[in-house]
């Protein structure tokens, strides 16, 4: 049956509280640390070999972040908004006096044993891992701006999987100490609340309205196509 736009009914506003309840909710269902090679990685039970195809595909992911967040900061017209959204690429790129995260993630590329050369050539990077970080960029380039930017509102509750990492990659893979600084730094950082990322032209109905929440997050979608080994690269 096919029903009509009109049929549609907005939901009323949510207040900041219940928003980010319901983005939790939704984390803890959905996110990808329930993935069965996050589960295999947290238990202990994955060779050198596959912590370093992991890092590797992922490092294709990081490279391409801050590309994804400068299509999303070119399409706003609000200067607040580009403001505060460049901080994103410097946080990967780097300012010149520290180290952004790409760098960060090359040096776990390093501690599990693989040159930081292969990653930055490319080399052995799977051809599913390029299709879907692609279709990330695609998608906040081409969707609306609104689901551009709630793309990236899974930091929201990554802190709780981040710590979980650290613990666990320190517990069974004690060799990959010298390449933890990426989780370690964003572990550090304080949280975000989805009203300092959103476009000040969506309004404050658009900033709560329980549409946005309820949306599946944008890279599992983009990915949903492809083999499932692809999924370990979505982001923390």
């Amino acid at each position: 049956m096919n029903l009509s736009v009109n049929n549609f009914v907005e939901q009323p506003p949510l207040s900041e509280a219940a928003f980010i309840a319901g983005f939790h909710a939704i984390g803890e269902e959905r996110y990808h640390h329930k993935h069965p090679f996050h589960l295999l990685m947290h238990e202990g039970r994955l060779a050198r070999g596959q912590l370093q195809a992991w890092a590797l595909n992922r490092y294709y992911y990081q490279s391409r972040i801050p590309i994804k967040d400068a299509a999303i900061l070119a399409r706003s017209e609000d200067p607040a908004f580009r403001l505060a959204w460049r901080k994103r690429i410097l946080d990967h790129d780097g300012d010149g006096t520290r180290s952004g995260g790409i760098e960060k993630w090359l040096r776990l590329v390093e501690a599990t044993g693989l040159p930081r050369e292969q990653a930055l050539a490319g080399d052995g990077i799977l051809p599913a891992t390029r299709y879907a970080v692609q279709a990330y960029v695609d998608f906040v380039s081409t969707r609306s701006h609104l689901e551009a930017v709630a793309s990236s509102l899974t930091e929201l509750f990554s802190k709780k999987l981040i710590t979980l990492r650290i613990d666990r990659l320190r517990e069974h893979y004690p060799w990959l100490s010298s390449g933890l600084d990426y989780f370690t730094s964003r572990s550090r950082k304080p949280p975000k609340t989805p009203n300092s990322r959103l476009p000040g032209s969506c309004g404050t109905r658009a900033r709560a309205n329980i549409k946005l929440w309820r949306m599946p997050p944008c890279v599992p979608s983009a990915t949903s196509s492809g083999p499932s080994s692809t999924l370990f690269i979505l982001p923390t």
